[in-house]
Formats: structure tokens, sequence, C-alpha cells
């Protein structure tokens, strides 16, 4: 879990440090997330980290992981970069859109991975939107919602993949 912590802290890192390539404000990839969908969806087995000489050795993630890992992301995110804005719209956004992916995850595939992102990237604007309501006072914000759930359909969908494409990857080594 560690690893995969440091994995998504340092994405986000990286990520909140990169000009955004969108010209619509506020969007950006989210790709620290494919590490939360890749917990989310990583299940005992899916690796041959156990042997004959190592019984036991498999690794088994469950929500409560996933859900951990974004946790500890999200603070850590904020400390690192300094920014108590960032934080009230991670928890907000991450905390709504871990629910959606957490619901979703039980009916879907591990070849649908994408459309859990999609949707917890959709449930994760709508719940920054809320958190910009709150701390701007104005329900006028909600303007800018459809805006942020088609950009949210697409930057999920890569992040689906992304999540996807790695666990298939080690199943297959």
């Amino acid at each position: 879990m560690a690893a995969l912590t440091a994995a998504a802290l340092i994405i986000f890192v990286i990520e909140a440090q990169v000009p955004l390539p969108f010209p619509i404000w506020g969007v950006k990839l989210g790709l620290a997330n494919s590490v939360t969908l890749f917990a989310l969806f990583f299940r005992r087995g899916d690796t041959r980290a156990s042997t004959p000489e190592r019984p036991g050795s498999e690794v088994s993630l469950t929500a409560v992981d996933a859900f951990l890992i974004l946790v500890c992301r999200i603070i850590l995110g904020a400390l690192f970069t300094g920014r108590f804005v960032t934080f009230v719209f991670s928890v907000s956004g991450g905390l709504l859109g871990f629910a959606a992916q957490a619901v979703t995850r039980r009916f879907v595939s591990n070849k649908q991975i994408w459309v859990c992102g999609a949707i917890g990237a959709v449930f994760h604007n709508v719940g920054q939107i809320f958190a910009a309501m709150l701390l701007m006072g104005t329900p006028a914000i909600a303007a800018y919602l459809p805006v942020l759930i088609a950009a949210g359909i697409v930057t999920g969908v890569i992040t689906g993949l992304a999540a996807q494409i790695t666990l298939s990857r080690i199943r297959r080594s």
C-alpha cells in the first residue's frame, strides 16, 4: 500500500506543477486516480508472487485499502503542494468519486475499469462543484458543471484505461 500511495502522491504533485494541457479552467487529467482504481480492482491472484517456495506471498487489496491510499494521497498532496483549497476540493471530489467507483466496481468487469474511471471522474467533479458553491457562497458556479462533466468523462476514461492496462499487464507477467 505504501508504494501505491507514494506512486499516487508523486503523480499528483507532478501533475499539480505542470501547466494544464486543456484550455478549460480547473480541468486536469487526474492520473493519480489511476492508482486508486488499480488498488480498487487489484485482487488476490493478480500476480504470480505466490510460489511453492513462497506460499502465501500473494498480495490482495480491498476497497478499504484503496480508500486509505486515496486519503493518504489527498492529505500528503495538500501538505506537499501547500494549498488548502486543493485539500478542500480533493476531499470533496475524492470522497464522492471514490464512493461512486466503489459502487460501480461491483457491476463492472476488469475489462471495464475505464467505465469506473469515467463515473468516478464525473462524481469527483460534482463533489468539487458542491465544495466551490459552499466556499464561494453562490450556486451560480453550478453552471460550470456541464463543462466539468464532459471533461470528466474524457479524463476518467483515460485514467481508467491506464489502470486497466496496468492490471492486464501485471496479470500477464
